[in-house]
């Protein structure tokens, strides 16, 4: 990994911020445990672990890997599904000094090899069903050790491994600012996944700024329910509730489950959780939403990709001023903007912050700059740059991206918005999403708003596919609600009234639903592949 951004000398007699000793991060665990000791810091269906047990195991764990040479620096590849183990492997890591590298449990057994050779991962721990990524891993990485969760053949069992270290105590590693933590693999929508490099000191600030910005108040009389992996963004957010001994409350399945997942809210007065806009939309359209008690929710947490306002009013009408929305890259864990409680509104009017994501967040700063790394005046659309404690060390061992990712110290998300004179931050859409369609830019989030106000729509996404005749056309995929009949030529007329007509989308197919990734986001690249798969082709082709 090489320094992404210019770094002035420090003055002479001050010492350097990135050789600062800092609190390693499984501390927050360890604090957990000594003031809550008894109480449930994690519930899994039935079972529940308190968090001195918790802070018992990883010591345990952690005690196990150091006897078989597992060592700071080291990288553990974790493929396991949300569980128990999963939790806990976080901390193992952290309190070792090593590199979590967490795998989504969905990506296939080439995808998981692939990121054991990016990041040097020299650990595996797996769980025992994914024997076929075990052996794909085994064979792309020489492992010094494998540890399975459950009984398998392909490793020595995660609890028999930790037993025989039980009640011995482990001491934490000591970590300076820039000591990485997390290898956070970006989802890879416009290319192979890069491994963003997330640090002891980063991570520090993160956890303090989601308390601050997104659950102020939290305290251990919380609850917070999981309902994505943890691999990725429910892990930042799991790791805060620890900082805070906020109980987690994991999802009994291995599928979400809306009418499981309302009933632990109730069971566990659940006061906050994270998800994603997909997400949301199956949780608040879900009849189960009416059928248990759901007032415990303070901050019903939304991110990875905008909410479309019609989704965003039904569910704030179904779960009133709990929702917060936050704009964040893996490459900023998550810390951009942030769009609190008070501010969404369920209807519009003058008054209401319609179409943004937010303010920036604490510490954070926000550019809108033009190809040259201008920054651009308010209502001008250019790309969204960032600066702040929050922003990553850089991709792991890949100077190139690199590169491309930081100018002038700025890192380039890639995205595109502009601000208003209030500082608020609109999102247009992916540089890589706009299109342009005989001379003009089209962007398709504004269209794809549109489609969704029709009621017989749930779900809609434009993309831009190349034609000799225009340069580039959109093509509109629509998931039609259930019993819904939806003719083209109809909609493409009922769309006309409420958009310039070179913004119209040239073709609109009806699909039974849209390719999402990992993470429950819909995905461009994943839609012009299927497209492609199905033979599309634009007139003149």
């Amino acid at each position: 990994m090489t320094d992404p951004s210019p770094q002035p000398a420090t003055p002479p007699g001050l010492f350097p911020v990135a050789t600062r000793r800092v609190m390693n991060l499984s501390h927050f665990l360890r604090q957990a445990a000594r003031r809550h000791g008894d109480e449930i810091g994690l519930v899994w269906g039935e079972a529940q672990w308190r968090w001195a047990a918790l802070d018992r195991r990883v010591d345990a764990m952690a005690a196990a890997l150091a006897a078989r040479g597992v060592a700071k620096g080291d990288r553990v590849l974790v493929q396991a599904r949300n569980g128990n183990q999963m939790f806990e492997s976080m901390f193992v890591c952290f309190r070792l000094g090593a590199i979590w590298v967490p795998a989504n449990f969905r990506q296939t057994p080439d995808e998981v090899a692939y990121l054991a050779r990016a990041s040097g991962a020299s650990v595996l721990i797996c769980q025992n069903e994914f024997a076929d990524h075990a052996r794909a891993v085994s064979a792309a990485v020489p492992l010094a050790q494998t540890i399975a969760i459950g009984p398998a053949a392909f490793g020595a069992e995660y609890d028999a491994v930790l037993a025989p270290h039980l009640g011995q105590g482990f001491a934490t590693a000591d970590v300076v600012h820039d000591d990485p933590c997390w290898f956070f693999f970006t989802s890879g929508t416009t290319g192979r996944p890069k491994a963003a490099v997330l640090t002891h000191g980063q991570m520090g600030f993160v956890v303090t700024n989601h308390l601050c910005d997104l659950m102020p108040g939290t305290t251990a009389s919380d609850a917070s329910l999981v309902v994505a992996p943890l691999s990725h963004g429910a892990g930042v957010h799991q790791l805060t509730q620890v900082a805070r001994a906020a109980k987690t409350v994991l999802l009994a399945g291995d599928h979400l489950d809306p009418a499981e997942a309302w009933s632990l809210v109730e069971r566990w007065h659940v006061t906050n959780m994270f998800t994603v806009p997909t997400i949301l939309k199956r949780l608040t359209e879900h009849q189960a939403v009416d059928a248990f008690d759901h007032s415990s929710l303070r901050y019903v947490i939304y991110a990875g990709a905008p909410m479309y306002r019609a989704d965003q009013q039904h569910a704030l009408r179904k779960l009133g001023k709990a929702l917060v929305q936050y704009f964040g890259l893996g490459e900023v864990t998550g810390n951009i903007t942030v769009l609190p409680p008070a501010l969404h509104e369920a209807e519009d009017h003058p008054g209401a912050r319609v179409g943004t994501c937010g303010y920036a967040r604490t510490a954070m700063q926000i550019s809108i700059q033009d190809e040259a790394g201008r920054d651009l005046p308010a209502g001008e659309i250019g790309e969204i740059c960032v600066s702040g404690p929050a922003v990553f060390a850089g991709y792991h061992n890949d100077p190139a991206a690199n590169a491309r990712a930081f100018r002038n110290g700025w890192f380039r998300t890639g995205d595109l918005g502009y601000l208003d004179t209030q500082d608020f931050l609109f999102i247009t859409g992916r540089a890589s999403d706009m299109y342009i369609s005989g001379g003009s830019n089209i962007y398709p989030r504004e269209i794809e708003e549109k489609l969704l106000t029709h009621p017989a729509i749930a779900e809609a996404a434009i993309v831009g596919m190349p034609d000799r005749e225009w340069g580039e056309i959109g093509i509109a995929i629509v998931v039609p609600r259930p019993g819904a009949a939806l003719d083209e030529a109809a909609l493409l007329a009922w769309l006309a009234a409420k958009i310039a007509r070179y913004k119209l989308p040239r073709r609109i197919f009806f699909w039974d639903e849209l390719p999402k990734s990992g993470y429950g986001k819909i995905t461009k690249k994943l839609i012009r592949d299927e497209l492609t798969a199905r033979g599309f082709a634009t007139p003149g082709q």
